[in-house]
């Protein structure tokens, strides 16, 4: 469902205005409908971060897609440019806490979906800060384990991450059924 969801933002909302959609995630808003925070790349690759509103209505004249009967508009309702963002701080990375708050001239809270949702992001904003501003974005209070690329880990998604978890939980098995020999 979010690679059709993820198909249909782009093509109704980013490709118009000239850009191609990298990452979103939902997030949780005080505001009927669902919330996304999407990060997009414009054709001068000017990588940018947008909320986006999807609402389900019956008729509408905005941007929207047709699902049995229904219709979806979809509305950015907050956009900064990646450049402007100061620090991405995630509050606690000793906590399962889906909020993190991005610092521009002034402070967005954001509630993610998930924690994993909340990483996700946070990769997608440091890969492409490296990528089309040559510098590392500013995370602080992130745990760089599921941040920070390792030999085994390049930027695939959680289900990396999740096996790297495995194959360090199989090798403290594996040492702790190593005999030790006493003196």
């Amino acid at each position: 469902m979010s690679s059709l969801l993820r198909e249909e933002m782009d093509r109704v909302l980013f490709r118009p205005e000239g850009q191609t959609l990298k990452e979103f995630i939902e997030i949780e808003e005080q505001q009927q409908g669902r919330h996304f925070l999407c990060v997009s790349i414009s054709k001068d690759k000017e990588a940018q971060i947008s909320v986006v509103m999807c609402r389900r209505l019956k008729h509408s004249r905005t941007k929207k897609l047709q699902h049995s009967g229904l219709e979806d508009s979809y509305e950015r309702t907050e956009t900064w440019a990646l450049a402007d963002l100061l620090i991405l701080d995630g509050r606690d990375p000793d906590t399962d806490d889906p909020c993190f708050l991005m610092h521009f001239n002034s402070v967005r809270p954001i509630r993610a979906v998930s924690c994993a949702a909340k990483y996700t992001l946070a990769r997608c904003l440091l890969s492409l800060s490296r990528k089309y501003h040559h510098t590392a974005l500013k995370l602080k209070n992130f745990d760089w384990t599921y941040i920070q690329p390792t030999a085994m880990y390049s930027d695939r998604g959680d289900c990396v991450v999740l096996t790297q978890v495995c194959f360090y939980a199989f090798n403290l098995v594996c040492l702790s059924m190593c005999p030790v020999p006493l003196a």
